[in-house]
């Protein structure tokens, strides 16, 4: 069994295969599926073959790029909703950087407008894997910045004027 790594109830993550970085993400122990917000979601067939076209974030996300994202390899999965009422979701497979690793993640896409993290990482992700201490916050993100501030210790730092 491999060593799981302690994480805090929010985090800030990479998605490096939707080309978006520093996204914050919540742990919700609750949910069993993880999830990330879109608009515009929609399949377009083309020559018999359907592709699932999507915008992740919303314009007025500091994050946001207007860039849409094409999966050829999608699913579609009911969920129960945070509000208890099953919902049909499309179902994607890409991958996450928490605590300098890239791991494979399975998310849903679904209108997270209203909510204030735009990604929720459930327990199908999380089990095995981590162990979530609901008081603490950003683990994975202060441990990048603590190893970035290590490396470049009394020398001039990538990007910065000194």
């Amino acid at each position: 069994m491999r060593q799981q790594i302690l994480i805090g109830r929010q985090d800030i993550a990479d998605f490096p295969e939707l080309g978006l970085e520093k996204i914050e993400v919540k742990v919700d122990t609750g949910a069993y599926t993880s999830s990330f917000h879109c608009h515009t979601i929609e399949v377009i067939s083309n020559d018999g073959r359907e592709r699932l076209h999507c915008f992740f974030l919303d314009p007025e996300h500091e994050r946001y790029d207007n860039k849409e994202v094409v999966f050829d390899d999608f699913s579609r999965k009911r969920v129960r909703s945070s509000n208890g009422l099953m919902e049909e979701r499309f179902s994607v497979k890409t991958s996450i950087r928490l605590f300098e690793q890239i791991i494979p993640l399975e998310l849903t896409l679904t209108e997270r407008a209203s909510m204030r993290f735009p990604v929720l990482l459930g327990r199908k992700f999380l089990s095995g894997r981590f162990v979530v201490d609901s008081g603490r916050k950003n683990l994975s993100y202060r441990r990048i910045v603590k190893v970035f501030e290590w490396r470049y210790k009394g020398r001039r730092m990538p990007g910065r004027k000194q």
